[in-house]
């Protein structure tokens, strides 16, 4: 029981922050992992190779984005029974989610496999990448019952404050990655396949790993009524779930309209493209992790009934989101083209090509980094609250600048233009979900003060 974390009690920042920073080690090394895949393929296979994963990307995240959104969903209920001490209920949440999850994972990996070649034909990927993206996802989806049931677990465990566990699981799932990423590529000259086989015994993994601790978390352990469906329990967990997968799908097919667009300008433009789409998880790492942080910290003070540590809680988050995004883009401001220059392997002139568009690319991103970090926390506070409706209108906001940009200003501004939808898409949400956490907060203390006088 000493991985658990109540959040109803000490310093909002110190919580916030010492929950979120083995996070954030986490996440480093799943990003480290990712980026060894890319720079072993980038390397050792070539240009094409590299374009392949770029292709694949956004598809990828769209299935990820299904998974994490569904059992982040599940998460913030665990959060919020956890934080009011009903631990019959909690108990009876998650056996209900274990059945959801079941049969998603049947649904899902079935659905997946078959729309590989539909969307990548839609995506117009280039000939010369086309079959090295369809293999690639092929054997990725193949591990979405392990990637899925990690997912599931690691909600389990950072709904009661658990960060520890993660941050381990990943370091372990990393150093085995690498290693067989370096024997498949490399050694056994696998290629793309050699990269998604090694990241898929990676994340079983990290899978083992977590269940061994929960199985030392009592609170955690479910009995055979408890796997009995209860249909207002499904309900409410769907209820939450069902929104945020709706919302990475939004965010996701924003994305893949983008992908769609630079296909069309080429190989090496989609390689460049792809090389800071890498550091991408570079750069939002410590967003996302603040976002989980804040997720949990809100929903068990929602669930303990006091708002106005929730107020110091986001005063503290957003304080502690900008200073941490200023660090990462002056970090990116000094070596990010080095390391961007990791993943490229081509013949001169190409490699500067590649390398002059994925650095002017990254250097946008870092200037505006500040903004997705405030998109995360207040995004996460709002499903803290259990209210992940707008959250995904947020994402539809999301889609529209992004579709909008790609659309609309290479007209006036060529290739530049691409470079700003993702920005753009950023201050959209931000916008939205800056406004609606003030307004929800508001809300539910006035309904609060009004039941308390009745």
């Amino acid at each position: 029981m000493s991985t658990v974390k109540d959040f109803t009690k000490g310093s909002p920042a110190k919580g916030i922050m010492f929950f979120a920073l083995p996070l954030m080690l986490g996440n480093l090394f799943q990003q480290l992992y990712t980026m060894v895949d890319t720079i072993i393929v980038g390397q050792g296979v070539g240009v094409n190779a590299l374009a392949s994963l770029g292709a694949a990307d956004w598809f990828n995240w769209m299935v990820l984005g299904l998974m994490t959104g569904l059992t982040q969903g599940f998460g913030i209920l665990f959060s919020q029974l956890y934080g009011a001490g009903d631990i019959a209920r909690l108990k009876k949440a998650l056996g209900d989610a274990c059945v959801i999850v079941l049969a998603a994972i049947i649904l899902l990996t079935m659905m997946a496999e078959l729309a590989i070649t539909p969307i990548l034909h839609v995506l117009n990927t280039p000939v010369d990448v086309y079959d090295g993206a369809v293999l690639y996802l092929r054997i990725l989806f193949a591990g979405i019952p392990i990637s899925l049931l990690y997912n599931f677990v690691s909600a389990m465990l950072r709904s009661l404050g658990d960060g520890k566990t993660p941050l381990y699981a990943m370091v372990c799932a990393s150093c085995v990655n690498i290693g067989l990423d370096s024997l498949f590529v490399l050694g056994l000259k696998w290629g793309i396949a050699g990269a998604a086989g090694a990241t898929i015994i990676a994340q079983a993994v990290s899978l083992l790993y977590c269940v061994r601790v929960i199985r030392k978390i009592s609170i955690l352990h479910i009995q055979k009524e408890d796997l009995q469906p209860d249909k207002r329990m499904v309900l409410k967990l769907l209820g939450l779930g069902l929104p945020i997968m709706f919302q990475n799908t939004i965010i996701s097919v924003g994305g893949m309209v983008v992908q769609y667009v630079i296909n069309g300008f080429g190989v090496l433009f989609v390689a460049g493209f792809t090389a800071t789409n890498k550091l991408y998880g570079i750069l939002e790492v410590a967003a996302i992790s603040y976002g989980f942080s804040v997720t949990t910290y809100v929903a068990q003070n929602y669930g303990a009934g006091d708002y106005g540590r929730i107020r110091k809680g986001i005063r503290s988050g957003v304080g502690l989101a900008v200073v941490t995004s200023c660090v990462i883009s002056a970090f990116m401001a000094i070596c990010g083209r080095f390391i961007l220059s990791l993943f490229i392997s081509a013949p001169e002139p190409e490699a500067g090509m590649v390398l002059g568009i994925a650095w002017h690319y990254l250097q946008i991103m870092s200037v505006f980094l500040s903004v997705l970090y405030l998109l995360y926390v207040y995004r996460a506070a709002l499903q803290g609250l259990g209210n992940t409706l707008i959250p995904m209108i947020s994402g539809g906001v999301e889609l529209v600048m992004r579709v909008g940009a790609v659309m609309i200003l290479p007209h006036f501004m060529g290739e530049e233009g691409l470079f700003w939808a993702e920005v753009l898409a950023w201050a959209g949400a931000a916008v939205i979900l800056g406004i609606a956490y003030y307004v929800e907060m508001h809300r539910k203390e006035q309904a609060r003060r009004k039941k308390g006088r009745e």
